[in-house]
């Protein structure tokens, strides 16, 4: 497995999603596509004020191409920064792979409500596809401004309060794992999911991705 730059801490936090469909695990047919995967350094969405940033994927790539992509980064609005990073994907038979890395991420919105300036200095998201459904994997080194326990489960939440009315300023979702209902086979993993004031009516609105990747080991399905 590619690792960041720099990273310290090898989470290889894993999933495996099994495709179900009648009771039973669900196989390739000759209608399906080859499996698919695509991965992005991270994605921001988000509107504080009468300022809307939205940068889409950063540095995106997919097996069907582009295979690879890469990212110098810089600032989105006055309120965060990427640092560089890269994206490969690619497809070895029936297994499809997707991994993206950066480093030196910084967000400063919150600090402007009373929370923390947030820092990741490197993360990764991989996933791969099995006969039997994907698997997610996620990196990263020192992290600022929120404190992770030393084994992290998948979906591990925790929140950020401000003023004294302990208002919630973000949620942090950790090794964030999507997959649809009822279970496909498919994945989305990302290494941090920030969502602003979740609980609504807050003065900023949206959501900032680190570390992102997609796989589903049927491709896409026809009709």
């Amino acid at each position: 497995m590619t690792k960041p730059r720099t990273a310290g801490r090898l989470l290889s936090v894993t999933m495996l999603t099994g495709a179900l469909v009648a009771g039973g695990t669900a196989t390739a047919t000759a209608e399906a596509a080859p499996a698919t995967a695509s991965a992005a350094v991270g994605s921001l969405d988000v509107e504080i004020g009468d300022e809307h940033v939205v940068t889409g994927d950063l540095a995106p790539c997919d097996v069907d191409g582009p295979l690879t992509g890469t990212t110098q980064g810089g600032a989105t609005g006055d309120f965060a920064r990427f640092g560089g990073g890269e994206s490969n994907c690619g497809r070895t038979g029936a297994v499809a792979v997707g991994e993206a890395s950066g480093q030196r991420f910084e967000t400063t919105l919150l600090e402007r409500f009373g929370g923390p300036v947030i820092k990741v200095r490197t993360f990764m998201a991989k996933c791969s596809t099995t006969k039997d459904g994907s698997l997610g994997y996620i990196e990263f080194g020192d992290v600022i401004g929120f404190t992770l326990p030393e084994n992290i489960p998948q979906n591990y939440r925790l929140t950020i309060a401000g003023g004294e009315d302990g208002t919630t300023l973000a949620s942090l979702t950790v090794n964030e794992t999507v997959t649809p209902t009822p279970p496909d086979g498919s994945l989305v993993t990302h290494m941090l999911h920030i969502k602003l004031f979740p609980q609504g009516g807050g003065p900023a609105k949206g959501d900032i991705y680190l570390g992102t990747a997609r796989c589903d080991p049927y491709g896409k399905k026809k009709p």
